[in-house]
């Protein structure tokens, strides 16, 4: 198994463990909030065992849960810069 793969977060290339989740991924690059409230508050992980939807981002073009997505090679995740 290789030591680390490539995926793209917000367009650029970023090295990851495999078998990690795109939460943790972000979590560890220090990015803990992906996207807005509607009332303007950041959200981020919360339960992580994918039973709310505070850490919903766009993988591969898709809204997805980030607690529930492993890193795979060049996957490519979007969210709000919050």
């Amino acid at each position: 198994m290789p030591e680390s793969i490539t995926i793209r977060i917000n367009g650029r290339p970023v090295a990851v463990e495999p078998g990690i989740t795109v939460a943790a991924a972000l979590a560890r690059r220090g990015q803990l909030a992906f996207r807005r409230s509607p009332s303007g508050q950041p959200r981020g992980p919360l339960c992580g065992i994918s039973l709310c939807f505070e850490c919903l981002v766009r993988i591969n073009g898709l809204p997805e849960r980030a607690c529930r997505v492993y890193c795979t090679p060049e996957l490519e995740i979007r969210f709000d810069e919050v």
